[in-house]
């Protein structure tokens, strides 16, 4: 399966060309640091590309003070992180293992240079992916969270580092590991932690303070303008933010959970043009971020909108859920849609302890050597059902109706059906939850004959009764019955993504009678940037 970046040993022989070093050294700087300084710590901005001319840069662990990898940074070799597209922070601390001359270009200079010389940009890019996947699969990092498995806030942490392929470590409460974190930060060894770097413990942690920290939340100047706002980081709004930034607009992305939405938490997508062997939808979008990135795009996240009004100059302000506004000539609509909550007693108290709305592989974990539930007939609960299946002892995808045939992907319910580790159960719901600090039991209830029966289990996905983001927009724009965005000619509009307002228009699942699928969510947020430029420009 396709993964987010190649294998970094093999970039490591794909030095700059001359040409590229030479434009490095005609807008950078000199600097000298003596053996023993240290460069960058995690949290610091990602504000400046280092070239190496001589000497040598290592990787630091961040508790011990030790060299973390064997590898290092030589000369025609760079020291950048994929924090420097779109303004984030350091992860790992860097040192000067002997003394070392750098070449020091800031970070709008690099960029710029980048844009003028895609030979160059390309062999950057592809080496500060391959630099995180790296980091991703090796787990080496700076963040450290202890006691994931027992406490959900924690738990939570932890979910929206691996969304938003953000490296961390995770470390048993009580292990030998965890207590030499605890340690090193003067803290107690019996309690959960989120750690960054030695010096940093996090107090009452949440995904906003961890995107702080990595640089993702923006703070952005009162009423800040730009000629586009996409709300919604799912396929159709990166899309949106690639295709707007290559067409030279200012443009941000805001995404209140994880860039790449509900298809983010698709383990494997098999039926997108140019992926033979598959890929995460998780891993899909991050390559359409850091694309978009490439281009001047900016993401933050997790903002939500949660008011939209329009300006009488005929621009929009839209208010978040921190109080702060941004201001843009056009918004592009692209919340997508998310799973309604069952109406069962109790589930609430299990969400993020048993009941899950995603499965990646922090929830794959939970049910390992367990059985897991399903609920859902769509492509996205097959696809789940088959994700769990090679980590759980048994999987019960649950269906309410008959069939999966207008629902579900032909490929993937004949795989389903052959898979021995996967029973379905048709005709059925699930009628209530049960547990103690977790989910321990659900009912399940034949629809036809009313029988109930009890059913052990650890997690529970749900994966059903989608419902569209569309609360925030205030009445500005026509919606339909269930709340789906009304386009084209169905609001009275000229294209077949403007709304009834002019200057917002809507793509991907959120728009009413679209086709719910990724290829469809992509192909809509790049052909609306055609729509938005002519009328940003009229």
């Amino acid at each position: 399966m396709e993964t987010i970046g190649r294998d970094l040993r093999e970039m490591q022989r794909v030095p700059l060309a001359p040409s590229h070093v030479e434009a490095i050294r005609a807008v950078g700087s000199a600097a000298f640091f003596p053996a023993g300084t240290m460069l960058v710590q995690p949290g610091e901005p990602a504000d400046r590309f280092v070239y190496v001319e001589e000497g040598e840069i290592e990787v630091v662990n961040a508790y011990t003070g030790e060299r973390l990898v064997p590898s290092t940074l030589g000369p025609t070799q760079f020291m950048a992180e994929i924090g420097l597209l779109g303004g984030g922070s350091w992860t790992m601390p860097m040192r000067a293992a002997q003394d070392t001359r750098v070449i020091e270009v800031p970070r709008d200079t690099i960029l710029k240079l980048m844009s003028e010389i895609p030979e160059m940009s390309d062999i950057i890019i592809t080496v500060l992916a391959a630099r995180r996947r790296r980091q991703l699969d090796a787990r080496d990092a700076s963040l450290v969270l202890v006691g994931e498995d027992q406490d959900r806030a924690i738990r939570r942490i932890a979910d929206f580092a691996s969304r938003n392929h953000l490296p961390y470590q995770s470390h048993d409460l009580g292990s030998p590991e965890a207590r030499a974190v605890a340690a090193s930060c003067a803290m107690a060894p019996d309690r959960p932690l989120v750690v960054f770097g030695r010096n940093q413990v996090i107090d009452d942690p949440s995904p906003d303070r961890l995107a702080q920290l990595f640089g993702l939340s923006r703070q952005f100047e009162d009423e800040e303008c730009f000629d586009l706002l996409v709300v919604g980081g799912g396929p159709a709004g990166v899309a949106a933010g690639v295709y707007a930034g290559a067409e030279g607009l200012s443009a941000l992305v805001v995404e209140d959970t994880a860039i790449g939405g509900q298809a983010g938490t698709s383990s494997r997508i098999e039926n997108y043009m140019g992926f033979p062997t598959g890929i995460s939808g998780a891993d899909l979008v991050w390559r359409g971020e850091v694309q978009a990135m490439k281009f001047g795009t900016r993401f933050a996240m997790p903002r939500r909108v949660v008011d939209l009004a329009e300006l009488d100059d005929g621009s929009f302000c839209a208010t978040f859920d921190n109080g702060q506004r941004v201001r843009a000539r056009a918004v592009v609509v692209a919340t997508g849609v998310q799973y309604r909550r069952l109406p069962i007693d109790r589930l609430g108290e299990f969400e993020g302890a048993g009941v899950y709305y995603a499965a990646t592989e922090n929830e794959a974990r939970y049910c390992r050597d367990a059985e897991a539930i399903v609920i859902g007939g769509g492509n996205s609960a097959g696809q789940v059902a088959m994700y769990l299946s090679r980590s759980a002892r048994h999987v019960r995808l649950v269906v309410r109706g008959d069939s999966l045939a207008q629902s579900m992907s032909s490929y993937l319910t004949n795989r389903l059906e052959a898979d021995p580790a996967i029973t379905i159960e048709y005709g059925a719901e699930i009628v209530a939850v049960d547990g103690g600090d977790g989910l321990e039991q659900v009912t399940l209830r034949n629809a036809r004959t009313g029988e109930a029966r009890p059913i052990s289990t650890c997690a529970m996905f749900v994966m059903v009764g989608a419902a569209p983001n569309t609360g925030w927009l205030s009445g500005l724009v026509a919606l339909d019955g269930k709340g789906f965005v009304l386009t084209g000619d169905q609001a009275g509009a000229d294209s077949p993504y403007a709304t009834s307002r002019a200057g917002i228009f809507a793509v991907g699942d959120v728009r009413a009678a679209s086709v719910k699928r990724v290829a469809s969510a992509v192909g809509e947020g790049s052909v609306v940037i055609s729509r938005v430029w002519a009328y940003i420009n009229a």
